[in-house]
């Protein structure tokens, strides 16, 4: 899924789409060919790890695009991004589920809060089952983007 810079050092949306990418790469790469079980507890931390800055550069990417765009946003919080990605068509656009891009914001919050690793699995689970899934739509969007 790398993607190159796109030559532009003065679009912040492009350049933090590059690091996306690579976390985005990252995070993928930790998730290939295993079961849930075939990992140590170190390693299901560092998925989490993973996952936790790949969403952070997800919705940082969207919100400098919206601003990229001329929708400065008074309050750059995730939820606030989440929002006005839906309301002005960017998600559907996308094809990004909304909710499912804020169950993974719910999730991202949850894994900071607890150590417990029931938890870890559970959400696991979800990252490789779903949140992948709206993680890759994510970079398909902001890729066929690269010329703007």
């Amino acid at each position: 899924m790398t993607v190159e810079n796109q030559h532009a050092p003065d679009v912040r949306w492009k350049q933090r789409f590059h690091h996306f990418c690579r976390a985005f790469d990252l995070l993928c790469e930790a998730l290939e060919n295993r079961n849930l079980e075939e990992y140590s507890d170190l390693e299901r931390e560092g998925i989490v790890q993973r996952f936790e800055y790949t969403f952070e550069l997800a919705w940082k990417t969207f919100k400098d695009y919206l601003e990229f765009s001329g929708l400065p946003l008074t309050e750059a919080t995730p939820r606030k991004v989440i929002k006005e990605c839906t309301v002005t068509g960017i998600f559907s656009e996308a094809g990004i589920e909304p909710t499912l891009f804020m169950d993974m914001m719910l999730s991202r919050n949850a894994l900071s809060h607890t150590y417990d690793m029931e938890q870890f699995k559970q959400i696991i689970v979800k990252i490789k089952e779903q949140y992948l899934g709206e993680l890759k739509k994510t970079y398909r969007y902001f890729a066929d983007r690269g010329d703007e």
